[in-house]
């Protein structure tokens, strides 16, 4: 007789049986979800997962594959994407106006109850839109997501999130003044590249804990994990907006306040449900970025992602002023229906995860 595995597979029907009912509730959220983009006068595209590059972001680590032509030539090193992103701005400048996707995307070495190395990602841009387009987007989809559930609002961590009032907008020094008693602006001596000393003193006059080698943005994010997130998103959900430049990625500048910005994330009772920005259209600028977030990553892990050519290419020949965003829908479908695990709300798990 063979012997049974300690934890039965999660095929087995006694154990699926118990997250059928947040299945369910998914395939139902995904219909209201793309109801509502077309509703908005979206249309949905499908791009690659196999790219040429993965996302230059440092702290995201990817999937490679080996792409083997029919000829018997030499292989080619490819990745699966952490985003669609760069393939979706390449149809904002072939032409199309307004684009969404749920797309399949991978990040490797993450792994926890909101966490998992495949999951599925809602990607939409405005040609010609703002963060305010943006706002109004995810307050429709939201609404929609909890609607299919059968609930008027999310749960996060146990607390029920009402969905009825206009959510929250609060900008990211705000956000440090109220929850930590931190002027974050004043602690930024350089805009593209701020030391860490100034923050380094805030972070441990309120018992944040910092090491020797954190920088500026280590240091942000440590302030912000332990104060910060936990508050937003509280009695309803909070768009955290107005980031520091240098934490800009791949957003535009602020033309009201070039020290900041056009970025903002999405918070539901501390989750983050989503990032969004005004895109940056100046190929120059890009290429900075990518080379200082290249830089980085070999500098943290010893090696580097390719920059995607094509990409910088695309937006030299001119990415129209647009604003885009990438929301986590299995987060979605686990606030909606109050599954304490992404795992409850996959059909399958990623074998050996």
């Amino acid at each position: 007789m063979t012997d049974m595995p300690s934890r039965a597979p999660w095929w087995r029907p006694d154990r699926f049986a118990a997250r059928r009912p947040y299945l369910q509730a998914r395939a139902a959220i995904l219909k209201a979800l793309r109801a509502t983009f077309e509703a908005r006068g979206f249309l949905e595209v499908e791009t690659p997962a196999l790219q040429v590059s993965p996302g230059i972001e440092p702290h995201l680590m990817a999937f490679a594959t080996d792409l083997e032509p029919a000829d018997g030539g030499p292989a080619r090193r490819l990745y699966l994407h952490t985003s669609p992103e760069f393939a979706m701005k390449k149809l904002l400048v072939a032409g199309e106006p307004r684009i969404f996707q749920l797309a399949k995307v991978f990040r490797n070495r993450e792994r926890s109850d909101t966490h998992h190395p495949e999951f599925t990602m809602a990607e939409w841009y405005r040609a010609g839109g703002s963060l305010d387009d943006l706002m109004d987007d995810c307050e429709a989809l939201l609404r929609a997501a909890a609607k299919a559930a059968g609930r008027d609002g999310l749960i996060a961590h146990g607390l029920s999130v009402p969905l009825d009032e206009a959510f929250e907008r609060l900008s990211v020094a705000e956000a440090f003044l109220m929850h930590a008693g931190v002027d974050l602006m004043a602690t930024i001596d350089d805009p593209l590249s701020p030391s860490a000393g100034a923050l380094r003193a805030e972070a441990e006059e309120i018992g944040i804990s910092t090491s020797d080698g954190d920088s500026w943005e280590d240091i942000f994010f440590k302030i912000s994990l332990d104060r910060i997130e936990p508050n937003l998103g509280v009695a309803r959900p909070t768009f955290l907006t107005d980031w520091p430049i240098s934490m800009a990625a791949l957003s535009r500048p602020n033309p009201n306040d070039p020290a900041v910005a056009e970025r903002f994330e999405l918070y539901v009772n501390g989750v983050e449900l989503a990032n969004a920005f005004g895109e940056l259209t100046d190929a120059a600028e890009q290429r900075r970025r990518f080379e200082a977030d290249c830089a980085a990553k070999e500098r943290l892990y010893g090696f580097r992602y390719p920059v995607d050519e094509d990409f910088l290419a695309a937006l030299d020949w001119g990415l129209p002023p647009s604003a885009g965003i990438a929301l986590g829908i299995d987060r979605l479908v686990m606030l909606a229906t109050g599954a304490a695990r992404i795992d409850e709300v996959l059909w399958a798990p990623v074998a050996g995860a």
